[in-house]
């Protein structure tokens, strides 16, 4: 029989019967319910509190289809989360994994003509509550989790809640919902190995296969191999001689080659890049050192954290997501690493990292919480991580499986694992070795990290603040209040998450809060803002380097400018350190719906000014201030793959704009941050700003600016920008010009759209050209100027 998909439109029912509605599947229930018009936007104003009743009640999805052969099996994938599945009223399926895949047999159930299936999506509120109470001793989880108990079940732990997500907790079906023969020959599975060590590139092919007997055939490159089955499991090998590298962004091409593998009537395929990739680390003098080898050249990791694309998986789209990462790739990043708290994504997602360039790192998904490690819950994990190395393994951009997030620090945060910490380490061991024998078992060659943060294997130090060894993540600048110089304190070898918030743009506020909510302290603002504490401290860091914005839009403007800083002076100083740092990723990249975070893209894709400023300080040659008592030195970097002779000059710049020339020099960067100028730092007045630039090959350019002061101690002058926006096609041109010192200049328009740059500085008389293209070329845009005189000086 040819495949049913069971997508499209199924009726959808709460258990009281009182909602009632089309659900169009692939989707989540939150999504249907507002697309019928029975709930209001979950995004706007606060109504995520009044919808909260949808995750305490049991949902039911049915729908028809016609059979003309009972042998069949019905495939899932992506079932979110606790359901129960019935044929014509049989249960063939009871499952609580919404990160499995599932083969179930439906000869006894179905029937020739027309058929009945029903999905129960049972409330994860009474599951999880449920586990908790049986559970032999206490396993709390995340505050940022105000639904509780959702680290009993196998479901994305941000759907409870997170600090910068709304907490519903969604039910669904986001992946495979299909009908197929049950005795047809298939490939069930291909596993893909890469030999680099000879001459051209070895694959070895593995196939699990099913209904039938015979030959595998696999073609890839022009090369085809064929080998008999030996049980369900077919073994070939072929070489590829002249076989074209898939690199990194920024590091050469992303070549990927089409893999064709047949068995009787079945095809598989596999698009995949030849890559060798190793986690190096290696004892040094400061420690366990921690850096990617690609193709057998050291790259360091420039990137970001990713979390879904959106809270509610149905809004998910290929068209958003490919926005979303090209932009990471477009901001000059070359990994992303997918967050433990959130799902592991669709095949396609993968793809596009393939096609990008994008590293990913994976964790498995586990994030802040204490898990169960009874035999129930590991034999789910284990599937899990079976069907997830499978299907992802073969991935070019796949450079390391993680453990978890910030599970190791856990075992801190709550008073029952301080007290027993025994019991609970050892809790924790069992889960992850589970995952480590599960992912080895299906991957031998795979790179694997325990956990993140982490000082390395079976070593369960504080890798938030002990710098020296494997991963860290580095908070106490956001959640401690520290300065941004803190930054220049540590020495990580890999820094993996840290960030400081914003607010998102006013495109995005506008979306879920009207003019009169406006205003930091209004609840609907309060309630976009999910981390404790967050707005006092966005507006006690404004008050330390700022004088107060004047408007709530500056205010809004302003808290960008400050997370741009924050992170640039991060990730500037510790690029500077390269080889002993080899990675920073910036906490986080995107966000899941409009809210106050530490994302450099809003929920839509738009760039906040973040992104901008990543564009500069992760550009492949870089120049930076690296300050000193009495001096100021400049340090060059360089990651791309060939040397690069740089011609670096650095000026006094005054309030008025003017500049004073102070020292220029030549030098040749190669894969280490070496020191160039060195500036007294008495040569700059109290007045005046460094201001540096560069050149380098193929007529690159660059500058920036240190301010040895905080800003507000600088008496900025009027401006007098002046700008100019004329169409060109269906972009427009903008070109900005001033009398004076301009800081922080950056141009809005009230419609979506990409602008080329943002968030620079404008010198008298030399002007800047940027480019803005609009989403949509049906309406003509007004652009808005900024800077921080005009955002500061009422």
């Amino acid at each position: 029989m040819t495949p049913l998909d069971l997508a499209g439109e199924w009726a959808l029912s709460d258990d009281s019967g009182d909602h009632i509605c089309a659900m169009h599947l692939p989707t989540d229930g939150i999504t249907a319910l507002h697309a019928a018009g029975l709930i209001p936007d979950p995004y706007w104003g606060r109504n995520e509190y009044d919808l909260r009743w949808t995750c305490e009640r049991d949902w039911t999805a049915t729908r028809d289809f016609d059979l003309t052969e009972t042998e069949v099996d019905l495939v899932l994938s992506s079932v979110d989360t606790v359901v129960t599945i019935r044929i014509n009223d049989w249960i063939v399926l009871t499952a609580e994994n919404a990160f499995r895949e599932y083969r179930v047999p439906l000869a006894g159930a179905a029937r020739v003509g027309r058929n009945t299936i029903s999905v129960t999506f049972h409330s994860v509120v009474a599951a999880g509550a449920a586990k908790q109470a049986a559970h032999p001793f206490p396993l709390p989880n995340s505050a940022n989790c105000p639904i509780p108990n959702g680290n009993f079940l196998r479901k994305p732990a941000c759907d409870f809640g997170w600090d910068w997500n709304i907490a519903l907790a969604p039910f669904g079906i986001y992946g495979t919902t299909r009908i197929e023969d049950a005795n047809a020959p298939r490939i069930d599975r291909i596993m893909i190995a890469q030999d680099h060590s000879g001459e051209g590139v070895e694959l070895q092919i593995t196939a699990h296969v099913s209904g039938g007997a015979g030959e595998v055939a696999a073609t890839i490159a022009g090369q085809t191999a064929t080998a008999p089955c030996i049980g369900n499991i077919c073994t070939l090998s072929l070489r590829i001689p002249d076989a074209q590298l898939w690199w990194p962004a920024g590091q050469g091409d992303q070549h990927l080659y089409d893999l064709e593998v047949t068995f009787a009537k079945a095809k598989a395929t596999r698009r995949i890049g030849l890559r060798s990739a190793e986690l190096v680390t290696a004892t040094d003098a400061a420690g366990l050192g921690f850096k990617f080898r690609i193709n057998g050249r050291d790259v360091f990791a420039k990137g970001a954290n990713w979390i879904p694309a959106d809270a509610l998986a149905g809004r998910i789209t290929p068209a958003k997501t490919r926005a979303l990462l090209r932009s990471a790739v477009d901001a000059n990043m070359n990994m992303i690493r997918v967050w433990g708290g959130g799902r592991y994504e669709d095949t396609w997602f993968y793809d596009l990292c393939d096609e990008l360039g994008l590293m990913v790192w994976q964790d498995f998904m586990f994030a802040c919480n204490l898990y169960p490690s009874d035999d129930a819950f590991l034999a789910e994990v284990r599937a899990e991580v079976i069907d997830n190395v499978s299907r992802l393994h073969h991935h070019a951009c796949i450079a390391l499986w993680c453990g978890d997030n910030e599970s190791i620090g856990a075992l801190g945060w709550y008073e029952c694992s301080r007290i027993d910490r025994d019991r609970y380490l050892v809790n924790y061991d069992r889960l992850n070795r589970c995952i480590e024998t599960a992912l080895k078992e299906i991957d031998p060659k795979a790179n694997w990290w325990p956990s993140s943060p982490s000082p390395g294997p079976l070593n369960f130090g504080d890798a938030w603040h002990d710098d020296g060894s494997g991963d860290m993540h580095f908070w106490s600048v956001w959640h401690e209040g520290r300065d941004f110089d803190h930054y220049r304190d540590v020495s990580p070898r890999f820094c993996s998450e840290f960030g400081f918030q914003s607010y998102p743009s006013m495109r995005a506020i506008n979306r879920f809060a009207s003019p009169a909510d406006q205003n930091i302290a209004a609840p609907v603002l309060e309630s976009h803002q999910k981390n404790t504490g967050g707005n006092a401290r966005i507006a006690e860091t404004m008050f330390r380097y700022f004088r107060w914005p004047t408007q709530f839009d500056d205010f809004v403007y302003l808290s960008q400018v400050q997370q741009g800083l924050a992170i640039k002076t991060a990730v500037s100083h510790w690029r500077s350190l390269k080889p002993h740092c080899m990675g920073t990723l910036i906490w986080q990249l995107n966000d899941t719906w409009p809210v106050c975070s530490w994302s450099s893209l809003n929920d839509d894709g738009e760039w906040k000014l973040l992104h901008h400023m990543a564009q500069a300080f992760y550009a492949p040659i870089n120049v930076t201030a690296v300050p000193h008592e009495k001096k100021i030195v400049l340090r060059a970097m360089n990651d791309a793959p060939a040397p690069a002779t740089l011609q670096i000059a650095a000026a006094a710049l005054a309030m008025d704009g003017t500049t004073r020339p102070l020292d220029a020099v030549e030098v040749t960067v190669q894969d280490r941050a070496i020191d160039t100028l060195q500036i007294d730092a008495d040569a700059l007045s109290d007045q005046e700003m460094l201001y540096f630039t560069w050149t380098g090959p193929g007529g690159a350019k660059g500058s920036d600016l240190y301010a040895r002061h905080p800003y507000k101690h600088y008496n900025l002058l009027p401006p007098k920008l002046k700008m100019n926006a004329e169409p060109d096609g269906a972009d427009w041109l903008i070109t900005v010009d001033a009398e004076r010192l301009a800081l922080f200049v950056a141009v809005e328009a009230n419609m979506p759209g990409r602008f080329s740059t943002n968030a620079f500085t404008q010198l008298p008389d030399q002007p800047n050209t940027l480019r803005f293209t609009p989403a949509s070329s049906n309406v003509q845009p007004n652009f808005t100027l900024r800077d921080l005189h005009s955002a500061t000086h009422a």
